[in-house]
């Protein structure tokens, strides 16, 4: 993947993935819908390395049902951004960067090593890849 993203980056430019993020972002913050906004709230879900929502410990059936959901939108935006541009993975993956970034304090986020962490009031710790 490492090649398959460089060669994006080549052809399409990180700046560029981030510029067109911009596009899609209301569909990322899902309006912060009370069920979504409560569940990251409570460090339920979180902000993965690959773009998509996860699911932190045990969480309840719907609150998993809510994530795959939301994984199903989001797959279908980055399906149409990244197309003829970049990967589905190499857009998902430039999202990730900035979605990890904008998360707030108290929220999770999954850190390069696939731990969970809680964003406290300085940076993420994000992956090196990320501008």
């Amino acid at each position: 993947m490492a090649s398959l993203f460089r060669k994006s980056v080549a052809a399409f430019g990180i700046a560029g993935a981030m510029l067109a993020l911009g596009a899609g972002s209301a569909a990322f913050a899902q309006n912060r819908d009370p069920a979504y906004a409560a569940a990251r709230a409570a460090g339920q879900v979180g902000e993965q390395t690959d773009g998509y929502l996860g699911v932190v410990g045990n969480a309840s059936p719907d609150v998993r049902a809510m994530v795959k959901d939301l994984n199903n939108k989001r797959r279908a935006v980055y399906t149409e951004k990244a197309a003829g541009k970049s990967t589905i993975e190499e857009y998902a993956f430039a999202t990730a960067c900035r979605l990890i970034l904008e998360t707030r304090p108290g929220e999770k986020y999954q850190a390069p090593d696939g731990s969970w962490k809680t964003r406290d009031g300085g940076a993420p710790v994000r992956d090196p890849r990320c501008p």
